[in-house]
């Protein structure tokens, strides 16, 4: 489980970028530069992604000790294909105005590619980034259909969220719909379905609940997924944090916080101000960038999906640069947000054109805290935040009586990735850590 959120004023620092001038440079640290930076995603190794929105290419974000390098991974700055898609390795593939990503387990990146009306997936392969088209057909082809890959019409796909089964969710934000790709099995293809949402037009753009297309939303910007299945929406111009809970083969659309105007109260009746990015923790807590407050707020949901808003960065209606605890950090239109295991936020800063951090006082790192990435290719993955220097053994029970060593590993660094090789999802596995060896694996 990650660590929770906890309603505190968090400390925010540039992590990348140069909130003096924009550029297309890589680098490490503050030498990097970016141009508005809007969706950003976090891998179970710590590193960051961004898409670079008006360069239009994704970049990659290394944690190097103390230092973060930025490199561009695919897409070439300034860079576009106005009347079709470009897929390839690296810079041979061109975006247009890439808008949100997201990451699996496996470390493939999804990309919604506003201006081409598409979503891309980009695939590690060896030192390259692999670019293809898995929805969409580019930026003269945008409209609202459901279909095969290609054949799926998308009209200027913002967010993108992906589960624990590579199902990739959409929030298609003129169509003001939310739309699911699913992998066909045993080929290439995936399809386009319409999970909730009415679709394009003034008519199905109100802050309605309930059930599939009888929901509507406004200007759908960002996404984000939690473990139970449950997706968050920032509906952006309905003002209001929407969860999408499923059930069976239905999605139940609710409005957990804001909603009908805007403002920057919190409390159990938060108001946003055009809120574009989500990301939510292991506890069900939402993070949202709150994109025209310049704030950076927290949403704690209950079970019965009542809610309370917390500022923990930014003031409203102030914008800046500095850096800072809560409400002396200034931020100026925060795009996206993102959460690694430790309970960091790291924010897309986007007017700034910087990465921010934000952590909590007491946030110097979890010791003996072991956390689910999930499934990848070739089993299930962990990462395990221990004491440098120290050996330890991964175990694996059914029963949580008998327990069988997987994994002897010293901690050179924390967190340690792990993976228990042939894990599947078919079969129930828990999974403790000892210190020590304790006895050599098959």
């Amino acid at each position: 489980m990650a660590a929770p959120g906890q309603a505190q004023s968090y400390t925010f620092a540039n992590l990348a970028g140069n909130p003096a001038g924009s550029g297309a440079a890589d680098g490490t640290n503050g030498s990097a530069q970016f141009s508005r930076p809007s969706g950003i995603a976090v891998d179970g190794q710590g590193n960051l992604f961004i898409a670079d929105q008006d360069n239009s290419t994704i970049r990659k974000i290394t944690p190097v000790g103390s230092n973060w390098v930025v490199r561009t991974i695919a897409g070439k700055a300034n860079t576009v294909n106005t009347s079709h898609l470009q897929d390839g390795s690296n810079s041979s593939a061109l975006f247009n105005f890439p808008t949100g990503v997201a990451v699996d387990g496996s470390g493939n990146l999804f990309v919604a590619d506003q201006y081409d009306n598409a979503i891309r997936k980009i695939t590690p392969v060896g030192t390259n980034w692999v670019v293809a088209t898995i929805a969409g057909l580019g930026p003269t082809a945008g409209g609202f259909s459901n279909g095969v890959s290609t054949v799926a019409r998308l009209n200027t796909p913002t967010g993108v969220a992906v589960d624990a089964n590579s199902n990739v969710f959409v929030a298609d934000y003129i169509n003001n719909a939310i739309r699911q790709i699913t992998p066909i099995p045993g080929s290439t293809n995936w399809m386009v379905t319409t999970i909730a949402g009415a679709g394009p037009g003034a008519a199905n753009s109100h802050l309605v609940d309930g059930t599939n297309t009888a929901a509507e939303f406004n200007g759908p910007t960002g996404l984000s997924i939690d473990t139970n299945g449950n997706l968050y929406v920032a509906d952006q111009f309905n003002q209001a944090i929407r969860i999408m809970t499923p059930s069976g083969t239905n999605w139940i659309v609710t409005t957990v916080a804001g909603g009908g105007r805007a403002g920057s109260t919190d409390g159990p009746n938060g108001l946003f101000n055009h809120p574009t990015g989500a990301a939510v923790d292991a506890n069900g807590t939402v993070f949202v960038a709150d994109n025209f407050n310049d704030t950076i707020r927290e949403v704690t949901v209950a079970p019965d999906l009542t809610s309370s808003t917390t500022t923990i960065g930014g003031s409203a209606g102030v914008y800046g640069t500095n850096n800072g605890m809560g409400t002396n950090a200034l931020f100026y239109r925060p795009f996206g947000v993102a959460l690694d295991a430790t309970g960091r936020i790291y924010v897309a800063d986007s007017i700034n054109n910087v990465i921010r951090v934000g952590t909590l006082p007491s946030a110097s790192g979890p010791t003996n805290l072991l956390v689910t990435v999930g499934f990848v290719t070739n089993g299930f993955a962990m990462d395990y935040y221990g004491t440098v220097g120290s050996n330890y053994t991964l175990l694996v029970s059914s029963d949580f009586a008998n327990w069988f060593p997987v994994i002897n590993f010293s901690c050179t660094n924390s967190p340690v990735y792990l993976v228990d090789l042939g894990a599947s999802y078919t079969t129930d596995h828990f999974y403790r850590v000892e210190q020590g060896t304790v006895a050599s694996p098959p």
